[in-house]
């Protein structure tokens, strides 16, 4: 059965998918978060040529074929148009076969153990403390992250004395048995980097993500090379020749592939096991509550070198406001800390009408 018409939803933010096969069959999916409507536009560019007419089963050679063609554009905004193609198509196969996409991937539905996840730099180690501590009683949540440095900050902190404020604060709050991340987001130098580390190691934080220039992996191998805490990141990038020298030459000690940054799921299923060929535990990149923390649930109840956890967003309307609202159903209820992936066919959710009346609207079909 092959693919007849695609068709794009968007706000500057977010922006859904749907495909329709032959026979009226449809799936939903995602481009990436950010920009969306710029991306719908590379969607219908650059994707969807070599996709329509196609077989719904094709993805992994669609993905292949469209990175082949639009060689040219070796760039974020392809990949995470391709990812909205990807995405859609599983869950329309989904849908098809009365199963989950955790399902089709190998693995089964169940439940995940989640971190929270801060995406704030502006908020004091007093009242981080406090959020993580109302998280852990209200929902149970076992681990967290927070932010350290200043983002892509040239070693300067978000104000002076932040970062050595926070990580003492965060420990002595939440007590010796919770499990601690931090996240520098491309701040330091290697020096730099090594010196925040040690303080992370002193306080029993056991992952430090991103601590040099994402782009820089010398500097990240450098202190990767050099401390006890695990050194983690690869979440901004989409080609694999970069993911396989990331790999090869150990730059960091778990990898952080975002599903849609990187184009979708079977390219993160090949990252995946690239880093399990190598003993690389991988622990995805999912920053917000859109459908790609739903995504990566599913991937990580399928994956063998699954991380410990899901990385999980605990920013609302507040921070996130263009979150609110895009689901018939949340599908993101937490309980003792942990998530379910459920039996559901496909993803297993379906796109608020009214968040979809609301959305620009695009859509390529196979000429009659």
């Amino acid at each position: 059965m092959k693919i007849r018409k695609l068709e794009t939803f968007t706000n500057e933010f977010v922006g859904f998918v749907r495909v329709t096969a032959e026979d009226g069959s449809t799936g939903w999916g995602q481009l990436s978060t950010y920009n969306a409507d710029i991306t719908a536009a590379v969607f219908h560019r650059q994707v969807v040529p070599w996709a329509l007419g196609r077989g719904i089963l094709e993805i992994d050679d669609m993905v292949g074929e469209i990175a082949r063609r639009e060689h040219k554009f070796n760039c974020s905004y392809l990949y995470r148009a391709m990812s909205g193609l990807d995405t859609a198509l599983w869950d329309l196969r989904g849908r098809l076969e009365e199963k989950p996409v955790v399902s089709l991937i190998g693995g089964e539905p169940g439940r995940l153990r989640a971190y929270a996840s801060s995406m704030r730099r502006d908020i004091t180690p007093e009242d981080e403390a406090l959020r993580f501590r109302r998280l852990r009683d209200t929902y149970g949540f076992d681990a967290f992250k927070f932010r350290v440095g200043s983002e892509c900050g040239l070693d300067r902190d978000e104000w002076e004395g932040r970062t050595e404020a926070i990580v003492p604060a965060i420990r002595k709050a939440l007590g010796p048995d919770v499990a601690l991340m931090v996240d520098a987001n491309s701040c330091y130098s290697p020096g730099r980097a090594v010196e925040v580390g040690r303080m992370l190691e002193q306080n029993g934080v056991e992952h430090y993500e991103e601590p040099c220039p994402y782009w820089e992996m010398e500097q990240t191998r450098e202190v990767t090379a050099t401390l006890s805490v695990d050194v983690t990141g690869g979440e901004q990038d989409f080609d694999m020749q970069h993911w396989k020298r990331m790999i090869a030459m150990r730059a960091v000690d778990i990898i952080q592939p975002d599903i849609l940054y990187l184009g979708g799921i079977a390219r993160t299923l090949e990252v995946a096991r690239m880093g399990a060929a190598a003993g690389l535990p991988c622990t995805p990149h999912a920053a917000n509550l859109a459908m790609v923390t739903l995504f990566t649930m599913h991937l990580l109840r399928a994956i063998p070198n699954a991380g410990k956890y899901l990385e999980f967003s605990i920013e609302g309307p507040d921070y996130y406001p263009w979150q609110e609202g895009l689901f018939v159903e949340y599908p993101y209820e937490v309980s003792d800390g942990m998530v379910t992936v459920t039996d559901r066919p496909g993803w297993g959710v379906e796109i608020d009408p009214d968040w979809l009346a609301r959305s620009s609207y695009r859509q390529s079909e196979v000429a009659a």
